[in-house]
């Protein structure tokens, strides 16, 4: 039968070694988070700022300012939850990230018996690229779509419901260029 070994054949460490070995292990879990942010945000490390022109609305809408609030929502995101600095001129920021709405459309999803609507759907489409301007790589082109139902008798429906799909397209761009799949 094998014995243990007893406390006095363990190796010990120096208060001096043991803050060493400490360190490093600190050093080395810090290096994996080296593109985190605390809100779980991943940004390469030689990016700082970020350019976000206005959004272009080429869809056929009948509300005016969505291209104003889905700027305003990516900017939110970009710079209060990341540690880059919004640049105002695209050239000279190390990343560019161009939206535009493509499609807007309103739709009835649920009908009465008289034929009339009695819920409808608003759903957008968002076309986004988001380009490494300092290694001259893409690294993100996609689209995107968010939708929100609202009451046809609402006066404040279809605008609420715009702004409801918005937020949530900008939460998914976001998610989807900080994100390391």
């Amino acid at each position: 039968m094998r014995k243990s070994p007893s406390a006095d054949s363990r190796v010990r460490l120096s208060p001096a070694l043991r803050l060493l070995a400490a360190a490093v292990a600190l050093t080395g879990a810090l290096q994996g988070c080296a593109y985190y942010s605390f809100s779980g945000a991943s940004i390469p490390e030689h990016l700082s700022s970020i350019a976000i022109p206005q959004v272009e609305d080429n869809s056929l809408s009948t509300l005016t300012g969505l291209d104003a609030s889905l700027t305003e929502l990516l900017v939110d995101r970009f710079v209060q939850q990341t540690r880059l600095s919004l640049e105002p001129a695209n050239d000279n920021a190390d990343a560019l990230l161009v939206a535009r709405i493509t499609r807007y459309q309103n739709l009835p999803t649920s009908v009465s018996g008289d034929e009339r609507a009695t819920r409808n759907r608003i759903t957008i489409t968002v076309e986004v690229n988001y380009d490494d301007q300092v290694n001259d790589e893409t690294l993100l082109t996609r689209t995107f779509t968010g939708f929100e139902d609202y009451d046809p008798f609402d006066s404040a429906g279809e605008q609420e419901a715009a702004r409801v799909s918005l937020e949530k397209i900008a939460d998914d761009i976001f998610t989807a260029a900080t994100s390391n799949w």
